[in-house]
């Protein structure tokens, strides 16, 4: 899946929440997804909360396949910034 479909998937199900932060999930060179509200972009900048982790793991979140608290604990992905942010984004997911 590229990185833009990713950020479709996204898109969907922050279009109507009320998640009001921004959060960048950085795949290294796989790209970047930029949340910020309800927009999300596919195009670096800056965020609140930054998650690194591999795109296989963020596919596997984004299908329900992977629990992002489950993930963090096991290592596959690492938060920068504000970690409020990304526990708000997880309910949202």
């Amino acid at each position: 899946m590229s990185m833009d479909a990713i950020a479709e998937k996204v898109k969907a199900r922050v279009a109507d929440s009320s998640f009001g932060s921004s959060v960048k999930f950085d795949c290294g060179s796989d790209g970047v997804i930029v949340v910020d509200g309800n927009s999300v972009s596919t195009s670096d900048a800056k965020a609140d909360c930054v998650i690194s982790l591999a795109k296989e793991d963020l596919e596997a979140m984004i299908a329900g396949d992977l629990d992002p608290t489950a993930a963090f604990m096991q290592g596959k992905l690492k938060v920068d910034g504000d970690m409020s942010v990304a526990m708000q984004l997880s309910q949202v997911l």
